[in-house]
């Protein structure tokens, strides 16, 4: 009877976790879900709406997102974040922002230790440094130190930066 008591709890426990593998996981959060509640990047958000481009941004990607903080944002010229947020200048900011994102996921440990220049949404590359260390930031985008790497989004990655990337 032990025998048999064994074998059905065993069978048991291997059907509850195939239907455990099977059941819909949890939905998580989007970059865009992630940026709103994370409070440091309202201007970032408010810029992502303004250009259209949140639907993108919550689609399934995987994107790559080098995200400047309100902070980066303030340290940029007065008026820029103000001009740049008006209608008639949403191709510009589109240009901007989306040469803040990389298509694919790509994590801190897929460039630890090389430097290479990569192709952004906008099209144009920006040079990823991951050869920092004791002194510097671990990694550098441009001239931009990312200050917090791999938050993981449903639909990729952002990696938080101290300044906003302007693209040529």
């Amino acid at each position: 009877m032990n025998r048999r008591s064994a074998l059905k709890a065993a069978l048991t426990a291997s059907a509850l976790a195939a239907l455990t593998a099977c059941a819909p996981a949890d939905q998580g959060s989007d970059i865009v879900d992630i940026a709103a509640a994370d409070g440091n990047f309202t201007t970032l958000v408010a810029a992502v709406q303004a250009a259209g481009l949140e639907e993108t941004l919550r689609s399934p990607g995987p994107f790559t997102v080098f995200a400047p903080t309100d902070t980066a944002f303030a340290a940029l010229p007065p008026g820029t974040v103000e001009s740049l947020l008006l209608p008639e200048n949403r191709d510009q900011l589109v240009s901007i922002l989306t040469y803040h994102v990389l298509p694919g996921a790509v994590q801190s440990s897929d460039v630890l230790g090389s430097v290479t220049n990569v192709a952004t949404v906008q099209g144009q590359t920006v040079r990823v440094d991951g050869t920092g260390g004791k002194f510097a930031a671990a990694v550098r985008v441009n001239d931009a130190n990312v200050t917090a790497a791999d938050i993981l989004a449903t639909n990729g990655v952002i990696h938080v930066i101290d300044k906003v990337l302007l693209p040529n």
